[in-house]
């Protein structure tokens, strides 16, 4: 099965906070698209790793997403290494997306930090023949996708394009109030953490209202790509 996009993500919840009303537009449109989450989000002062996944099994129905694996790498230890690099291969020789999306690699939390600059090794190095992969037992043949591009999480930065996420937002908020053991919940007993204030699912309305205004639009998510993007002048130049 060929997907025509993957999202990589350091966390269950991280690609619905940055990017999920981009997935649900990309759905709608007919789009195949899988979420890689690197880690089962098992250092989380909130939930358990098994909450934390049947809540992000809820999250993906709203997505509309194709498919959503978890690699089990260490939460808070992601690594830079080349087992890192062959599992984040095998993925995408085997479902050969056609673009690519990972964290912005300047954040508050290191495992974005470090997602997004594995995943830019990634992105080079699975195109290479040299670079052995295999899936049970088969050898996967080198693939490199068109384009990377990043989605931003705590920290913003001038971004390349806005997506309009008007008539997908709502459905990315459904998809965020999933994950009820991260963020804010009145009725839990555990720790508040830096997400799970109440201020921080305002944040987070706030900034795709922002980002929308920045093109005319209710609702937008800001994404970067540090390639020139070409520009289709009979397509693109006259449109609304």
């Amino acid at each position: 099965m060929n997907l025509e996009a993957i999202i990589f993500a350091a966390h269950p919840d991280d690609v619905e906070l940055s990017m999920g009303g981009t997935v649900i537009k990309l759905a709608k449109s007919g789009k195949r698209i899988g979420i890689i989450d690197l880690t089962m989000g098992e250092l989380a002062t909130r939930g358990t790793p098994e909450i934390r996944q049947r809540e992000s099994f809820e999250a993906s129905k709203y997505l509309k997403i194709t498919l959503r694996e978890n690699l089990r790498m260490e939460d808070g230890n992601i690594k830079l290494d080349k087992d890192s690099i062959l599992k984040c291969s095998t993925v995408i020789r085997k479902y050969k997306p056609q673009i690519i999306f990972a964290p912005f690699y300047h954040d508050r939390h290191p495992d974005h930090i470090t997602t997004g600059k594995l995943i830019k090794k990634v992105f080079f190095y699975t195109g290479l023949p040299k670079l052995k992969t295999f899936d049970n037992g088969i050898e996967l043949q080198a693939y490199r996708p068109k384009k990377l591009y990043y989605y931003f999480q705590t920290y913003d930065v001038h971004p390349s394009f806005i997506v309009d996420i008007s008539s997908e937002f709502e459905d990315k908020m459904k998809a965020i109030r999933c994950y009820s053991s991260q963020f804010y919940n009145p009725k839990s007993k555990e720790p508040e953490t830096f997400i799970s204030q109440e201020n921080f699912i305002k944040y987070i309305e706030a900034r795709a209202q922002y980002y929308g205004f920045k093109i005319g639009k209710n609702y937008g998510e800001p994404f970067y790509t540090e390639e020139l993007l070409e520009y289709n002048f009979e397509l693109d130049f006259f449109q609304k």
